[in-house]
Parts: structure tokens; sequence; C-alpha cells
């Protein structure tokens, strides 16, 4: 923390009327209904809904995918793991891994080596995912409320549930990553596309734009231009 920031906002007892909202995969809450009453018993509006990344959406930044110890070694060793977490990565800027259980019970697993969770925890955390670990539901459930809590009624942001970005063909790939580039949309990344035939070619002639598509004129040409050619600072 900086400045004049104050931890009181974050420990202070929620005003009745100042509960957050926690959005719940359903599968996750018919499988966690201990979780699901818990957070109803402190005062959280819960939301069920399928999800299509994670377990838990508690704002439009941070979603959070619980696992057991038990199922986390089940996931590594069928590769699920990685594929489910960083496709949580994509949709929200701050991914959260949270660990329930005993973590020691490693150690007794017989198709597994230890370090091969270890190594896991680490390649997570190498990507800038976090990691939270809890040893029981009742622990589950104040991290989430809490987090929660400081999420919407402190940091005044909202659950957002993030749709999947669906590329079913290379053509639909084609299109979006043209649509992405400033002020150009679909229409007009089809209208390129089909007067340059490739991504790479139109990227190369941007210049041109404005004189061989229908529709685009040299503003949108030129801050397309500057997107693709003026160095990158962080």
């Amino acid at each position: 923390m900086c400045g004049a920031e104050s931890l009181i906002p974050y420990i202070r007892e929620p005003e009745k009327d100042s509960q957050p909202t926690i959005i719940i995969d359903s599968h996750e809450a018919s499988s966690a209904k201990k979780i699901v009453k818990g957070l109803i018993e402190r005062g959280a509006n819960v939301r069920t809904q399928p999800l299509p990344k994670g377990d838990y959406v508690i704002s439009d930044f941070c979603a959070i995918e619980r696992k057991t110890v038990q199922d986390f070694a089940y996931t590594l060793t069928r590769r699920y793991l990685f594929d489910q977490v960083f496709g949580l990565k994509e949709l929200y800027q701050t991914p959260i891994v949270l660990l329930e259980g005993y973590l020691p019970i490693i150690y007794k697993f017989s198709n597994i080596n230890p370090s091969a969770i270890w190594g896991a925890l680490f390649a997570l955390a190498r990507q800038g995912i976090a990691l939270i670990h809890t040893t029981n539901q009742k622990e589950t459930v104040d991290f989430l409320y809490t987090s929660a809590r400081q999420a919407q009624i402190v940091e005044k942001r909202l659950p957002v549930v993030h749709a999947v970005k669906k590329t079913e063909t290379l053509a639909d790939a084609q299109i979006y990553f043209v649509a992405s580039l400033p002020k150009i949309g679909r229409a007009k990344a089809l209208a390129i596309l089909e007067s340059y035939q490739t991504p790479i070619k139109a990227l190369i002639n941007v210049d041109s734009w404005a004189k061989e598509v229908h529709g685009l004129g040299p503003i949108i040409s030129r801050k397309v231009s500057n997107v693709l050619n003026t160095p990158f600072k962080k």
C-alpha cells in the first residue's frame, strides 16, 4: 500500500445494504454446497449460472478456479490444469487458483511425484497467476467473501462474466484479428480481407487502405498505421 490508503475499509464490518455478489458456476455450486451455504450465511448475494471459465467470479477483472489438493493432482496428471487456468487468464486480468485442503497429503500420493506439484505451482506463479491456499471450506468461504467485498464495496467493481471468444475457422480467426485494430470492427475487417486476401498483406499496405478499401478513410488508416509503426513503450 502507498500514500494515504488505509486498511480500515478492508477490515471494517460490512453494512447490511453493502453486501457483495458472487457468481458461482452451476456445477461448482452443486458440488460445493457447504461453500454456497456459508457465503449466503455471511450475507453475500449468490448467483449460480454456467460459467465458460472458472468457478467463482467476484469482479470484472477477477475470477477464481477452486481446486482441492486431490483435484489439483488429478488435473495435473490428466493435463487439464494448465488448459483451465490459462483459459481463465485469457478472460480475466486477475485469475486466481484457490487450492483447498491439507497440502502435505501430496507426499502420500502414489501416482504422482510431489516435485511435479511444486513445479506446477511455481509454473503458475511464474505466469502471473495468483495462488491462494485454504485448509478447509470455511477458510474458502472467508476468502471468497472478503475478496468479493473488497473488489465490489471498496474498489467499486462489479462482477462480470466474460464470454469465451470463439474462432471456429481460420477465416474467423483472420476476421477477429483484423477487426481488433482501432476503429475497424467486423464489417471493415471483411472489406480489408476481401481487398488484400491475407492479414499480413493488409498490414503491409495499411497506408493504401483509404484508396483501395471501400468505406475506409484516411483517419482510420492513420490510426491503425500509428498502432502498427509506433515503438512500444511500457
